[in-house]
C-alpha cells in the first residue's frame, strides 16, 4: 500500500521536472541560438518478493517468473539537442554570424573559453568583437610572415578595430605585368609611333607615377620587339625627370630633376633634358630591350637576347637621392602574337602574376567583411583589403555533454570532450560562415506543447495515484469501527 504512494510520489517529482524542461524552453522559444532540452524517464529498482524458478523435469513443474513491484519512476537524463540547427533570421548586421555547421564559438571574457551558437557580436571601444555579456570573441592573428594567411595558433581575442588595423601604411609596387596581344600586321607597331603601354607604380610614401613604354616591331624580324622608354610621369601628370625654372621675365627654362638615370633590364637610360622645350630623350635612338615570340605560334618565347631563354621579366629601377622607390619586376610572358584584324591591345597591371607587389597608397578602415571560411577582411579607402584575423570555431566529441552557465554559454566537462585551445577552420568539417544571420532557437512549439499535454496527463495520473491509495488506507483503518 505505502509503496503506491511512493510511486505516485517519485511520477509526480519527476513529471514537475519534465514541465521545468519543457517551460524553459519554451522560454527561450525566441532566445538566439538556444538548444532546446529533452526529458527521459527510467524506472527504480524493484523489490523481488519471489525469484524466478525454472521448470523440474523430475516432478513436471513448469518454470515460475519472479514477482517483482516496482518502486517508482526516476529521471534519467536531461539532454540539450546540440545537433539540431535552429532557423535564421536575417538582420544584415554583418557582425551578426550564424554558423553552419556543428562548431561552436569561442569566447572569452578574462576568466576562461566558453563556448556559444549565438553570433550576434558588436566592437567595443577598443575594437575587439565581443558579445553583449563582454565575452570577447576568439580567432587566429594574421601570419607576420604572410599577411595573406593567420595562424592557426592559440585562440586569442579578435582586435579587428585596434588602432594599427584603423589604417592601411603605403606600400611601393614591386611587380607590374603586361598582358593583351600584339598583331604583327598592326601598321603602329610596324611603324616608329609603336604601342604606347602606360605602367603605374606607388613608391614607398604611396605617391602615384607612371611610365610610359613603346613597344615597335623590329625592322628586321616580324617576331621580335624592341621595348624602349617614354617618359615617368607623378599623379599630376607632370615628368618627373624634369625640372622647370620660370625667369623673371617669365620665360621658362628646363633641366634635368634629381632623377637623372633609371634601368630597365640591363639597360641603363641617362635622362638628356632639352632647356628650351623640356623634351625627353635617352640617345638617339635610344637602347632597346627585345621581346621575342615564336614566328609559328604566336607564343611568348623570352625577353632579350637568347642568352637566357627563361627571361620573361625586366627589371625596371629608378637611381635618385633620398630613393623612395623599389625595384619593379615587369612581366611580359603573358603576351600573345596572334591575328587580330591588325590590331594591338596591351595593358599593364600592378602586381605579379600571383597578386602580390601591387604596392598601395595609405588608406583609412572603411568597413569590414567577413567570408564564409570566417577571414576578417579590413576594406580601405584607398580600394585596398587587409586580412585583419579568423574567426576560429571548437568541436566537441559529445556537444550535448556541454554545461550551460546562462548567457547561451557552455563551458566542457568530462563527458563532453576537451578544447585543445586551437579550435579549427569552420570549414575543416564542411561547415560554413554566414554573415547578417543569426541562429535562432531550435525550440519546436508544436513538440513542446504536446509534450505539455503528456506530461500534464501523466501529473494528473500520478496524483490519481496517491488519492486513490489514500482511500484504500482510509478503507483499511475503517475496518475497526
Amino acid at each position: 500500500m505505502m509503496r503506491s504512494l511512493y510511486s505516485g510520489v517519485s511520477g509526480l517529482k519527476v513529471h514537475q521536472t519534465k514541465m521545468d524542461v519543457i517551460g524553459n524552453n519554451i522560454a527561450n522559444v525566441n532566445t538566439v541560438g538556444f538548444k532546446a532540452s529533452t526529458v527521459t524517464f527510467s524506472d527504480i529498482l524493484y523489490q523481488t518478493t519471489s525469484s524466478a524458478s525454472g521448470p523440474d523435469t523430475a516432478s513436471g513443474q513448469a518454470g515460475i517468473n519472479a514477482k517483482q513491484i516496482g518502486l517508482g519512476a526516476s529521471l534519467s537524463s536531461i539532454s540539450s539537442q546540440m545537433s539540431v540547427a535552429g532557423g535564421s533570421q536575417r538582420t544584415d548586421n554583418p557582425f551578426d554570424i550564424m554558423i553552419e555547421g556543428e562548431g561552436f564559438f569561442v569566447v572569452n571574457n578574462g576568466s576562461g573559453n566558453c563556448f556559444t551558437k549565438a553570433g550576434a557580436f558588436t566592437v567595443d571601444s577598443s575594437g575587439t568583437l565581443c558579445n553583449a555579456s563582454g565575452y570577447a570573441l576568439m580567432g587566429w592573428q594574421v601570419d607576420p610572415t604572410d599577411p595573406t594567411k593567420a595562424v592557426a595558433d592559440q585562440v586569442s581575442a579578435l582586435r579587428i578595430m585596434s588602432p594599427e588595423n584603423m589604417y592601411i601604411e603605403p606600400e611601393a609596387t614591386t611587380a607590374v605585368y603586361v598582358t593583351g596581344n600584339i598583331d604583327s600586321q598592326d601598321t603602329q607597331v610596324a611603324s616608329e609611333t609603336g604601342k604606347t603601354v602606360s605602367i603605374s607604380f606607388y613608391d614607398n610614401l604611396g605617391q602615384s607615377y607612371m611610365m610610359t613604354l613603346k613597344i615597335t616591331q623590329d625592322s628586321e624580324s616580324t617576331s621580335t620587339y624592341n621595348i624602349t622608354p617614354i617618359n615617368i610621369f607623378d599623379a599630376s601628370g607632370k615628368s618627373v625627370l624634369v625640372s622647370a625654372t620660370e625667369e623673371t621675365d617669365g620665360t621658362v627654362t628646363y633641366d634635368n630633376s634629381s632623377i637623372t638615370e633609371f634601368t630597365i633590364g640591363d639597360i641603363t637610360y641617362t635622362v638628356d633634358v632639352d632647356t628650351d622645350t623640356g623634351e625627353v630623350s635617352f640617345g638617339d635612338p635610344a637602347e632597346a630591350n627585345q621581346m621575342f615570340f615564336n614566328g609559328s605560334t604566336g607564343e611568348f618565347m623570352q625577353l632579350t637576347d637568347a642568352t637566357d631563354p627563361t627571361l620573361d621579366a625586366l627589371d625596371f629601377t629608378i637611381t635618385t637621392d633620398p630613393n623612395p622607390f623599389e625595384t619593379i619586376s615587369i612581366d611580359f610572358s603573358t603576351i600573345t602574337m596572334y591575328a587580330n584584324s591588325g590590331t594591338s591591345n596591351l595593358e599593364a597591371v600592378k602586381g605579379g602574376l600571383d597578386g602580390l607587389g601591387a604596392g598601395c597608397q595609405a588608406g583609412n578602415l572603411t568597413g569590414v567583411s567577413i567570408d564564409a571560411s570566417g577571414m576578417i577582411y579590413g576594406v580601405y579607402d584607398n580600394s585596398e583589403t587587409k586580412l585583419l584575423g579568423q574567426i576560429a570555431v571548437a568541436t566537441f566529441a559529445n556537444a550535448s555533454g556541454l554545461e550551460a552557465i546562462g548567457s547561451n554559454l557552455y563551458v566542457t566537462t568530462q563527458n563532453s570532450g576537451d578544447f585543445d585551445g586551437v579550435g579549427q577552420s569552420v570549414t575543416q568539417d564542411g561547415g560554413t560562415f554566414t554573415t547578417g544571420v543569426l541562429e535562432m532557437s531550435n525550440v519546436d512549439l508544436a513538440s513542446q506543447f504536446t509534450d505539455m499535454i503528456t506530461t500534464q496527463r501523466g501529473f494528473q495520473a500520478n496524483s490519481r495515484i496517491i488519492t486513490t491509495s489514500d482511500t484504500l488506507l482510509e478503507e483499511l483503518i475503517n475496518l475497526k469501527r
